[in-house]
C-alpha cells in the first residue's frame, strides 16, 4: 500500500515536475503541510465507537486525538511564523461560528466540556487559517486527504483480517467497525465514499494512473459494502453524478464515464434489484426505515423541548451531539441544539457560499472535486452530525475551499543582471 501511494499518481505522482501531459507543476508547498493535514484528520477520528481487539481507554484515545490537534497547530505555526494567511470566506464563517459557540458554552448548561470543545474548535480553525497560505486551487490537499483516509481504511481492513468477529460484531448488526481503532460503520463508510469519489475524479482528469486508482477504489468499495452505510452510498452516487455532470460539456472522459455509469446502473437495477433492496434494508422493517432507524423520534423530541429566547438564538453549548442520551444524527438539528439559529445561519452560509463559488468557476477537475465534496456533505448532513464542530465534514469542506481558492499570483521574473564590461588599464590610460 505504501509503495503505491509513494510512487503512484495520488500523492503527486512520479512526474510532479510537469513533464507528463496532465501532470501538476511542482509547487512550493512544504511537505510538512501534509503532516499537519494528517494530524487534523487524526484529531477528528473521534474516541467513541466499537470495542477494539486491544481495549483502549477512552482517556488515552482523547489524549492522542487532542495531542494531534495541538501538534498540528504548533507545526502549522512553525511553518508560517510570519502569519501569512489568505482571505477565505469559508474559514471566516467558521471563525464567526465560534461566537455563538462561546456565548452558549459560557452558560455551562452543557458543563465544562463545552468550553473544552470550544477550545478544540478554536485550535482547529486557527490551524486552517495558518494553512490557508498554501491554498491555491491545486490538488495538493486532495492527495493528502486520500492518503490519510486510505491509511485509516487500511487499519480497518487489518482489524477485519486479524479478528473478523470483533470487526463485524452483533452489536452493530454484523456491520464493519474498526477493530484496531474505535470507528463506527458510518465513519468507515464516509471515509471510503469520499476517497472513492475523489479518486474516480482524479482518474477522469488524468491526474493519476488507473493501476493506482484500482488499488484505492476496489478495497474501499469492499469496505463500504461491508458497512451497509446508506448515507455514504447515496452521497457517493449523487455526489459523483453532480460532479461528473459539471464536466460533461467539456470532458470526453466524463461523457464516457457518465454513459457507462447509466448502463451499469440500469443493468444492476434490473438484474440485482432484490439483492440491492436487501442490502439497503439491512434486515430492518419498512417502519424502521421510514423512521430513519429511530432518528425521527429523537428529532421530534428535540424540536418539542422548551427553550428560552437565548437558547433559541445561541443554543445550549457545544456537546456530544446527543439529546436525552441518544445521538441526534442530523447536522442541522445538532447545530440548532448547540449553537441555535445563529449557528444554523452560519452553517447554511458556508454551504451556500462554497456552492455559489463552485458554480461561478469555469469547468475544471478542481471544481468537480469541490462540487463532489460539497454535495456529499450536504446529503450526509441529514443523517449525520458534524457541520458545527471540528469534524471530518469540516475537513471535507476545507478541501473544497482549497480547490476553489484563486491561484496565488506568481512573482514576476526579474531580468538577469548584465555584467559590466571591464575596461583594460591600458585603455583607461589612453583615454
Amino acid at each position: 500500500m505504501s509503495e503505491v501511494l509513494r510512487h503512484g499518481g495520488l500523492p503527486g505522482g512520479a512526474d510532479a515536475a510537469g513533464t507528463r501531459p496532465g501532470a501538476e507543476p511542482r509547487t512550493g508547498t512544504p511537505k510538512l503541510v501534509g503532516t499537519v493535514w494528517r494530524l487534523l484528520i487524526l484529531n477528528t477520528l473521534g474516541s467513541a465507537g466499537a470495542e477494539t481487539i486491544i481495549p483502549l481507554p477512552r482517556s488515552l484515545i482523547q489524549l492522542v486525538t487532542m495531542g494531534a490537534l495541538v501538534a498540528a497547530f504548533t507545526l502549522a505555526l512553525a511553518l508560517n511564523l510570519r502569519l501569512r494567511i489568505r482571505a477565505s470566506a469559508y474559514v471566516l464563517l467558521l471563525t464567526l461560528l465560534l461566537v455563538p459557540s462561546l456565548i452558549s458554552s459560557l452558560q455551562l448548561e452543557s458543563g465544562f466540556g463545552a468550553l473544552f470543545r470550544c477550545t478544540r474548535l478554536a485550535l482547529f480553525i486557527g490551524t486552517l487559517w495558518l494553512l490557508s497560505r498554501w491554498w491555491d486551487g491545486g490538488l495538493t490537499f486532495v492527495r493528502h486527504h486520500i492518503r490519510m483516509y486510505f491509511a485509516v481504511l487500511g487499519s480497518v481492513a487489518a482489524g477485519a483480517v486479524v479478528s473478523p468477529g470483533a470487526a463485524m460484531p452483533d452489536l452493530y448488526g454484523g456491520r464493519l467497525v474498526g477493530a484496531l481503532w474505535p470507528l463506527t460503520p458510518p465513519q468507515i463508510g464516509q471515509y471510503a465514499a469520499v476517497i472513492i469519489g475523489l479518486t474516480v475524479l482524479l482518474v477522469m482528469g488524468r491526474r493519476t494512473d488507473r493501476a493506482s486508482a484500482v488499488v484505492i477504489i476496489v478495497p474501499s468499495l469492499v469496505l463500504l459494502a461491508l458497512t451497509h452505510t446508506r448515507t455514504a452510498t447515496l452521497g457517493l452516487l449523487i455526489g459523483l453524478a453532480v460532479a461528473i455532470g459539471s464536466l460533461v460539456l467539456t470532458s470526453a472522459a466524463a461523457r464516457r464515464f457518465f454513459t457507462w455509469a447509466v448502463v451499469i446502473a440500469a443493468v444492476a437495477a434490473v438484474g440485482f434489484a432484490s439483492a440491492l433492496r436487501a442490502w439497503f434494508l439491512r434486515g430492518q422493517s419498512e417502519e424502521n426505515l421510514t423512521s430513519l432507524t429511530g432518528r425521527a423520534k429523537v428529532w421530534d423530541a428535540l424540536l418539542a423541548a422548551p427553550r428560552s429566547t437565548s437558547e433559541k438564538l445561541f443554543g445550549m453549548g457545544l456537546g456530544d451531539k446527543s439529546f436525552g442520551g441518544l445521538p441526534i444524527d442530523n447536522s442541522w438539528l445538532a447545530v440548532y441544539h448547540e449553537q441555535g439559529w445563529t449557528g444554523i445561519t452560519l452553517v447554511a452560509a458556508i454551504i451556500v457560499v462554497l456552492a455559489g463559488v463552485a458554480l461561478l468557476r469555469p469547468p475544471s477537475l478542481a471544481r468537480a472535486c469541490a462540487i463532489f465534496l460539497i454535495t456529499y456533505c450536504a446529503i450526509a448532513s441529514y443523517t449525520e452530525a458534524g457541520l458545527g464542530d471540528a469534524s471530518p465534514y469540516l475537513l471535507h469542506l476545507a478541501v473544497a475551499a482549497t480547490l476553489l481558492a484563486s491561484p496565488a499570483a506568481a512573482a514576476a521574473p526579474t531580468a538577469p543582471a548584465v555584467p559590466r564590461r571591464r575596461v583594460p588599464r591600458w585603455a583607461k590610460d589612453r583615454r
